[in-house]
């Protein structure tokens, strides 16, 4: 750590670059290293230094022409300006978006098992988990094909005169609200009744993998009939007791993230929030720039709005960056270790 500082404060690396070396050092798993490496290497700042040095040269050029109009004119020059911003809002957004990305690559994917009572969700997450089927495992991270899940047991989900349930399965319901990931656990024993069409209806909008559990037992709930059911999300039977289902259910999971919505491949991807905060900010002041030249403000009012996004994205790389924030930032390292 403390040698890392040093190297930022004088001038071998940038600050992205700085915060990369811990997430070297924490990354879960293969595809949170090699995105740190990447980083590490210097692939957010030269990207965010190649957009500076764009946003400051137009700086320049209004400030030039306004100091000398008679040289350096600014006719049709709102136009240009408008294009080159447009392209560059337009890279930043796509910045934003894969910090979902990161968050899942750096994170893992918060994946929740619902089911009712007895569906047989502690023992699935208890087998995955490696842990046997005697220890009462509420939360775990598992690592998965390169990914981590992280798991998390929930509340049955019945309709029930019981306070404590009715907590409980409103508990349940809002962590599979905010979930990457929903494991429906059904039974297949027994015959779906009006708390799994409650559990259903949470589907809408995010990821799921159906698990038919205790696929080993006399089926009342078939395959056929949960597909009818859950629709386009995919059905695995799987058996606890026999540890049949889950290579099937590791394949599923590698396609829908892996080869899904995730994109593992040399483009940058956001990882860092701090970073994700500052190119909101300057997707804001470009956004400014956009509305001052529809609606045709004078030309030093672009370049007030160009100058705080090029500091926004500055604090990215070290830049404009005071010494509370460079402190509270190494602070994560173990300094002198």
């Amino acid at each position: 750590g403390e040698f890392t500082k040093r190297a930022f404060l004088n001038g071998r690396m940038d600050l992205s670059q700085a915060e990369a070396v811990m997430d070297v050092i924490e990354a879960k798993n293969e595809y949170a290293l090699k995105s740190s490496v990447g980083q590490l290497r210097g692939s957010i700042g030269q990207k965010i230094k190649d957009l500076r040095a764009k946003i400051i040269y137009h700086i320049a050029y209004i400030e030039s022409a306004l100091d000398d109009p008679e040289h350096i004119s600014l006719d049709g020059y709102p136009q240009e300006l408008e294009k080159e911003n447009e392209a560059w809002i337009e890279m930043i957004e796509k910045l934003i978006r894969s910090a979902n990305d990161g968050r899942i690559m750096t994170e893992g994917i918060k994946t929740v098992i619902l089911g009712k009572p007895n569906a047989g969700k502690s023992s699935l997450l208890n087998k995955l988990c490696g842990t046997g089927t005697t220890r009462d495992v509420l939360e775990q991270s598992i690592n998965l094909h390169g990914i981590t899940l992280n798991l998390m047991d929930t509340a049955g989900i019945r309709d029930t005169e019981d306070i404590v349930e009715q907590i409980g399965g409103q508990r349940s319901k809002k962590d599979a609200k905010e979930a990457d990931l929903i494991l429906y656990v059904a039974d297949s024993s027994t015959a779906l009744d009006e708390n799994d069409e409650e559990i259903i209806e949470l589907f809408e909008g995010r990821k799921v993998i159906v698990l038919l559990n205790k696929s080993d037992l006399e089926p009342v709930t078939t395959e056929q009939i949960l597909k009818e059911k859950v629709g386009e999300h995919p059905v695995i039977c799987v058996s606890a007791k026999d540890e049949t289902g889950f290579e099937q259910l590791e394949d599923t999971l590698k396609n829908m993230f892996l080869e899904g919505s995730l994109s593992f491949n040399d483009e940058v991807c956001i990882t860092n929030m701090r970073h994700k905060a500052a190119l909101m900010d300057a997707k804001e002041s470009l956004k400014q720039v956009t509305e001052s030249i529809a609606q045709d403000m004078p030309e030093d009012f672009f370049s007030i709005d160009l100058m705080s996004a090029y500091e926004s994205l500055g604090t990215i790389i070290g830049e404009a960056v005071d010494d509370d924030l460079v402190n509270e930032i190494f602070s994560k390292f173990c300094m002198g270790k």
